[in-house]
């Protein structure tokens, strides 16, 4: 991502969410708009595509606490959203010393060569080489340096992001599934070269492969991406006919995917070296996989617990019994005590989610059931019991006292 991005791009108007939403805002904004934008349910729709790309990468830099603090300083420091950013420095700078021209921040990023007033002896420069530490060191994002560097050089493929629905069962024990999904590949017919087969792409005789030329202007220096090759440092005579160029084909994939024991509904799973396919050698990017859990018709889940509810008599609850529960790998014996009264829960130690630490526990709550219809004979039954057992309840008299109703 390009220091541009970070300046230009309002990732929190992407999502619609506040400057100052937390992480829970985030991830469910992000959700509900990559469900409603997802490529599968939007098939051939361009702008839904476009969309949900802009989406899937506010959320990876508002997600990740360190990026999303990289880039609040960047928008707070150059002015937020990409009519701040050329109008020029908050304090002034409208137009490029006089001259008329339009001031572009994003020039500054770039500027390498051409020496001039301001500029150190031998070229170069530039603020983009200043913000360097802020980003992570080396040449700045989004400086000619960089630029250069990715334009002859390897570059990392796409990050892809698909979505798994799963069973109840599968999300607790942990399961491999094949995704079928469409994104980004390498052309098979030109090899990824951008060439038709028996050709091969030339260094751009105008950058001579930097991808970016220079200019000189007064103190600056201006940098943009070379238009002879349009920024990719090679040109290609002879078009591959399948690609028209671009080295990159969609197509159609299945992979394997092995889900880890426990996962939650709404997990976003990285899969790294799954995505698309890196340009010149690179390496592929990283394949996500959001996960959605489907509910079960017995069990519940708390954290790494799984819950369950059982009816039992009230004779079970007073006299005590050992009841045989289902568990979602077989069933397990559980002793109620004498006196358990109805709603209390019970522990079964080690029957719950899987985890990397400890594998959670089973609660079960016991709910003693109460007939909707007695015989006679069980109403008769009923009554000689509860005059042997007393009222347990304690009686609430009402006192009246002084200006009581009359």
């Amino acid at each position: 991502m390009s220091t541009r991005d970070f300046i230009e791009k309002d990732y929190y108007a992407a999502l619609g969410v506040a400057q100052d939403a937390d992480a829970a805002a985030i991830k469910k904004a992000y959700r509900q708009l990559a469900r409603d934008l997802h490529p599968d349910k939007n098939p051939g729709n361009a702008d839904a595509e476009a969309r949900f790309k802009d989406v899937s990468e506010a959320y990876d830099v508002l997600s990740d606490p360190k990026r999303r603090a990289e880039y609040d300083e960047a928008r707070r420091l150059f002015g937020a959203g990409g009519a701040g950013a050329r109008a020029g420095f908050p304090g002034g700078f409208p137009n490029n010393a006089g001259t008329g021209q339009p001031f572009d921040l994003g020039d500054l990023f770039g500027a390498a060569g051409g020496a001039g007033a301001g500029t150190r002896a031998g070229g170069g420069g530039g603020l983009g080489d200043l913000l360097g530490g802020l980003f992570g060191g080396g040449a700045a994002p989004g400086s000619a340096r960089a630029r250069s560097q990715a334009a002859s050089g390897p570059a990392r493929g796409q990050d892809v992001e698909t979505e798994a629905t799963l069973s109840f069962e599968e999300a607790v024990l942990g399961v491999t599934v094949p995704l079928r999904m469409q994104s980004p590949g390498t052309c098979p017919t030109c090899a990824g070269s951008g060439a038709k087969p028996g050709t091969s792409p030339h260094t751009c005789p105008v950058c001579q492969g930097a991808g970016v030329t220079s200019r000189s202007q007064g103190a600056f220096a201006f940098s943009e991406p070379c238009r002879n090759c349009r920024g990719s440092g090679q040109v290609v005579d002879d078009p591959c006919p399948t690609c028209t160029g671009s080295g990159v084909t969609t197509q159609t994939r299945t992979i394997t995917v092995r889900i880890p024991a426990g996962v939650k509904d709404g997990q976003r799973i990285r899969l790294a070296g799954k995505g698309a396919p890196g340009r010149r050698g690179g390496p592929a990017g990283d394949l996500f996989v959001v996960v959605h859990v489907a509910e079960h018709e017995l069990f519940g889940r708390n954290g790494s617990d799984l819950t369950l509810s059982v009816p039992i008599t009230f004779g079970e609850a007073t006299l005590g019994t050992t009841l045989t529960v289902p568990t979602l790998d077989g069933n397990v014996s559980l002793r109620v005590p004498a006196g358990t009264a109805s709603g209390q829960t019970l522990r079964v130690r080690g029957r719950g989610v899987p985890g990397k630490g400890r594998t959670g526990d089973l609660l079960v709550t016991v709910e003693v059931a109460v007939p909707k219809r007695v015989s006679a004979v069980a109403e008769q039954a009923i009554k000689t019991l509860e005059a042997e057992l007393g009222d347990p309840r304690p009686r609430i008299t009402a006192a009246v006292s002084g200006g009581g109703a009359r």
